[in-house]
C-alpha cells in the first residue's frame, strides 16, 4: 500500500494519482504519455492546441475526442492549419465530434500561423523548452501541485508577444506538465522522475 493518500495502487502494483486510476483511457495516458518529453514541432503544437481546448473542461473530455481533433485539424500539421480560412472555421463549428468553441478554433489557426512564423527565430520547440525552470515541484499531494509558475507566466507573455492566442499562464503550466518541462507527478507515483528530464 502507498502511504500517500493522493495515490492509489492498481492491480499491477503501481501507484498512480486517483484521476489516472479509474478510467482506462486516462490510465493509459498517464502511464505512457503525460509528462514525457515532447520535442517535435507537430507534437508540441498539438499539445498546445489541446490544452487550449481543455480550458474550462475536463482533460478526459479532450482525450476522448483527440482523434476527432486530429482529423478536424489536419493532424495538427502547422503548415496545413495555418492555411485554414473562414470555410474551415465554419466546417469546424459544425463538427459535433470536437469542442465547438469559436474563440478556441480561431486561436488554433492563429497559433498555427505563429508557429510557422516562429521558425525564423529557432522554432516552437526551442522557444517553449527555453522556459524550463531550474527546479521542478516536489508535490506530496494535489494541494502542493501549482497551477502556474513564474516560468509559465513568462512563457505566456512571450508567446502572446510572438502572436499566439489563448495561452494564459495556467494553460501554459498545464502544457509544461504534459510535455515534461516540469515534473508534477506526486512523490510515490511510479511515474515520478521517469521522463529523463528530472531525476
Amino acid at each position: 500500500m502507498t502511504e500517500n493518500p493522493g495515490l492509489t495502487v492498481g492491480d499491477d502494483g503501481r501507484a498512480r494519482p486517483v484521476w489516472a486510476a479509474s478510467d482506462e483511457l486516462m490510465r493509459s495516458y498517464y502511464d505512457t504519455e503525460w509528462g514525457m518529453p515532447v520535442r517535435d514541432e507537430r507534437g508540441l503544437f498539438e499539445r498546445l492546441s489541446l490544452e487550449a481546448f481543455q480550458s474550462g473542461l475536463s482533460w478526459a473530455t479532450i482525450l476522448r475526442k483527440r482523434e476527432n481533433f486530429r482529423a478536424a485539424f489536419s493532424n495538427f500539421e502547422p503548415d496545413a492549419v495555418a492555411l485554414f480560412d473562414e470555410r474551415d472555421v465554419e466546417r469546424l463549428m459544425t463538427d459535433a465530434r470536437i469542442v465547438r468553441n469559436r474563440r478556441k478554433v480561431d486561436a488554433t489557426i492563429t497559433n498555427a500561423r505563429a508557429t510557422v512564423a516562429l521558425r525564423e527565430k529557432g522554432g516552437l520547440v526551442d522557444f517553449i523548452w527555453g522556459f524550463k525552470p531550474a527546479a521542478t515541484p516536489q508535490p506530496r499531494d494535489f494541494s502542493e501541485v501549482p497551477t502556474s509558475s513564474p516560468e509559465s507566466v513568462a512563457l505566456s507573455k512571450a508567446l502572446k508577444k510572438t502572436g499566439f492566442a489563448h495561452v494564459g499562464p495556467t494553460t501554459m503550466f498545464a502544457l509544461m506538465e504534459a510535455v515534461g518541462i516540469v515534473d508534477t507527478h506526486l512523490l510515490g507515483s511510479w511515474r515520478r522522475g521517469s521522463s529523463g528530464v528530472w531525476g
